[in-house]
């Protein structure tokens, strides 16, 4: 008969056996670990942590920046395009300025300054929040070179303090026209504004392009960067002082850009200013001074070129959500209303919400509107994925919807419904991104597009190639275009200019809402200054 161990003995024996073998499968699973992150790694790198590429979305934004490059006025530097040279060289002679860079505003060749300036500010936006994302798959560099063709231009816009030229030709003259840039030969008038017909809402506009383009370029031209804020901020103070409308004071631009009114821009042009001085005087002047005034808490409101409300709640919540210390009461409450608005308005995106807006198409597109439908798509779904990765950076884990609770994936769904609709996921099954896919439209409204380089045309002859019933020559790459009716259908015609014609501004949209969707990852939100 074997003898029992002492106790003594057996209980060190088990804690042994126990210790080891914890030791081992711990061991193991490190191991393990350390090799599905690097196999993970090697299959699809990403910026951030734990991420991986979404290569549909990594090709769609390759494709969307191109459209910056075609939309380019001046002397072309590396350019890319083999159809676009050299053009409006001339702009801005007749008072002595430089203001032959910027971009064309669609497919047009006007320089209209207000939705130039949006398109500066969003794609200004969208560098800073997923800088990381675009840098991965190589565009970084490219749309910070983007923005800057459209910054130079309007520092030279801004000769003086309380002037600010807003407008490169005549509508009028300009659509008597169907011509290529590089041989257009008609008139280039500037429009100013001024202290005897001021625009507020132009001068704000641009006065949050170049704050927040300071921030683009703060770690990089830091001289640059400087002289963009200088800019910003005495534009901020001409807005602000001389308060108008920029279509009271020159009517003629209402046909074409109109304004709904200035409160907004305020607003957007001092939330920007505070992220780019952190000067609490902009934090007080979008809350306890102006907040009542302008900011319509509680009423959620469209993202465009003419009402930045929706965005401003947004940015302001990044501001609750990332950087509220040492913040007054009086301002932290008027954050707070910033952010609940906001809620107000991603709540009415999703689409089992209680508060889900009927504004929607059945295939499921957010539409608002039969001219240029896509903006207000592709904005909300940046909004929402943008505010998603908020949530996510701060631990935030619901959004309450009148008595639901959402999770940050819901809205990155969302947006991820939004861009697949645009990408072909449609009942066209066909892309509204020109170059992406195999089916897109052949006949976008766009001059360059159209006019075969070597084609013998001016001015009014050119119309012939407005009319033709052949597709483009010239491959509009990167376009958006304004989209389908509220039956989700689209004619591709070229003188279907309400849903052919692509814009600027669009391409700063859609190169948002993609460098956000590009990693699976949520990018860590920090404070920008």
């Amino acid at each position: 008969m074997e003898t029992e161990p002492p106790k003594s003995k057996g209980w060190f024996w088990w804690l042994f056996v126990f210790v080891i073998t914890t030791l081992v499968i711990a061991a193991s699973v490190l191991t393990l670990r350390k090799n599905f992150n690097r196999s993970e790694s090697k299959a699809s790198p990403a910026p951030g942590h734990g991420g991986a590429i979404v290569h549909k979305y990594a090709e769609a934004l390759n494709i969307a920046m191109q459209f910056f490059d075609i939309q380019r006025s001046g002397k072309l530097v590396n350019n890319q395009i083999a159809w676009r040279g050299n053009s409006g060289r001339e702009d801005g002679t007749e008072a002595n300025l430089d203001l032959s860079k910027g971009m064309y505003d669609a497919g047009d060749l006007m320089k209209f300054g207000f939705p130039m300036a949006f398109t500066a500010t969003v794609l200004s936006w969208a560098i800073l929040e997923y800088g990381e994302h675009m840098k991965a798959v190589k565009e970084l560099r490219h749309a910070q070179d983007s923005l800057k063709w459209i910054t130079d231009y309007l520092i030279n816009a801004h000769p003086s303090d309380n002037v600010l030229y807003i407008q490169v030709g005549d509508p009028e003259l300009d659509h008597k026209c169907w011509e290529r840039p590089e041989t257009m030969t008609e008139r280039r008038p500037l429009t100013q504004i001024n202290t005897s017909y001021p625009g507020t809402e132009v001068a704000a506009e641009t006065a949050a392009a170049m704050a927040s383009a300071s921030l683009v370029f703060k770690n990089t031209n830091k001289t640059y960067s400087k002289l963009l804020l200088e800019h910003a901020q005495k534009l901020f103070a001409f807005a602000d002082t001389y308060r108008s409308s920029y279509s009271i004071s020159i009517p003629q631009v209402q046909e074409y850009y109109n304004s709904s009114g200035y409160g907004d821009e305020l607003l957007w042009a001092a939330s920007w200013l505070y992220h780019a001085t952190r000067d609490q005087w902009y934090l007080r002047y979008v809350t306890v001074l102006n907040g009542n005034g302008f900011a319509n808490w509680g009423s959620p409101t469209w993202f465009s070129w003419d009402n930045k409300l929706a965005a401003t709640q947004v940015l302001l919540s990044r501001v609750n959500f990332v950087g509220s210390k040492n913040i007054p009461t009086a301002e932290n409450l008027g954050l707070q209303m910033y952010r609940e608005t906001a809620e107000a308005v991603l709540c009415g995106l999703l689409p089992d919400s209680p508060m889900a807006t009927s504004c929607r198409t059945e295939g499921g597109l957010i539409w608002v509107s039969e001219w240029d439908a896509l903006q207000y798509s592709v904005a909300s779904a940046f909004l929402a994925v943008l505010y998603s990765d908020y949530m996510l950076s701060s631990q935030t884990s619901t959004l309450f919807c009148n008595g639901e609770l959402y999770e940050p994936m819901d809205l990155r769904k969302f947006a991820i419904s939004q861009a697949d609709y645009v990408l072909g996921e449609n009942p066209m099954k066909m892309s509204y991104l020109v170059g992406y896919g195999s089916s897109y439209p052949q006949y976008v409204h766009h001059r360059g597009a159209s006019i075969p380089v070597d084609a013998q045309t001016g001015c009014g002859d050119g119309f012939k190639w407005l009319n033709s019933s052949a597709p483009n020559p010239n491959v509009a790459i990167g376009a958006l275009v304004g989209g389908p009716f509220l039956n989700d259908t689209y004619i591709d015609s070229r003188n279907n200019s309400m849903q052919a014609e692509p814009t600027t501004y669009n391409s700063a949209f859609v190169v948002s809402l993609l460098s956000a969707l590009i990693a699976t990852n949520s990018p860590v939100i920090r404070s920008f200054a």
